[in-house]
């Protein structure tokens, strides 16, 4: 595999997901002290980026799947998680505690894998209209290292992720504000891929 190619696709990776180390960082947290909770984080991950890597592949052989004017509405899947997210919060600091079927938990606890995949997956809408003339111009060649570079990569995004929310700072943090950070960010990213793609006319 050629250094340059894997070295273009580190970059153009980490530019396009930096943020997705603070949102698994607080799924990381939400999900601690609850069994398996990291094996379905790093599984909901690994869909949701697989999901982004198919369609911009589909895309670059001109069979695309998702039409450019519906991108922006896949803001309404982490809108919709992080109103879900603030409604448990509150009912949580209402009552005190909120059992398992209230929360939309795996029976693990934490959150879900299909929770993980939506979010990472709408998060990453709009790295499709990056990642297809890359792929495009990359050749099958290129194309395929760019994917194994990614898939790679995310597992060190999931390790990050993971570390920072078990530092004893962050993690002290994230236990008493990431019930509150988590609907926010969500909301939020939910919000600017809407506006900043013009959905409804924003």
């Amino acid at each position: 595999m050629d250094l340059g190619i894997i070295g273009q696709a580190a970059g153009l990776f980490a530019v396009t997901n930096i943020d997705d180390i603070l949102i698994l960082a607080l799924f990381f947290a939400r999900g601690a002290g609850h069994p398996g909770s990291t094996r379905r984080i790093v599984l909901g991950q690994y869909l949701g980026f697989t999901a982004i890597l198919a369609v911009a592949v589909a895309a670059a052989f001109g069979a695309t799947f998702l039409p450019e004017s519906a991108v922006p509405y896949l803001g309404l899947l982490p809108l919709a998680l992080g109103l879900k997210a603030a409604r448990q919060a509150w009912k949580s600091h209402r009552n005190g505690d909120v059992d398992q079927e209230d929360t939309g938990a795996e029976p693990g606890g934490g959150p879900g894998a299909l929770e993980v995949a939506a979010v990472t997956f709408a998060n990453g809408g709009d790295n499709i209209g990056v990642y297809v003339p890359v792929f495009a111009t990359a050749g099958i060649g290129g194309m395929t290292a760019y994917a194994v570079v990614f898939l790679a990569l995310v597992a060190v995004w999931c390790f990050a992720g993971r570390f920072f929310a078990t530092r004893p700072v962050v993690a002290r943090a994230l236990a008493r504000w990431g019930h509150v950070l988590l609907p926010l960010v969500l909301i939020g990213i939910g919000l600017l891929i809407l506006v900043e793609g013009g959905a409804f006319g924003l």
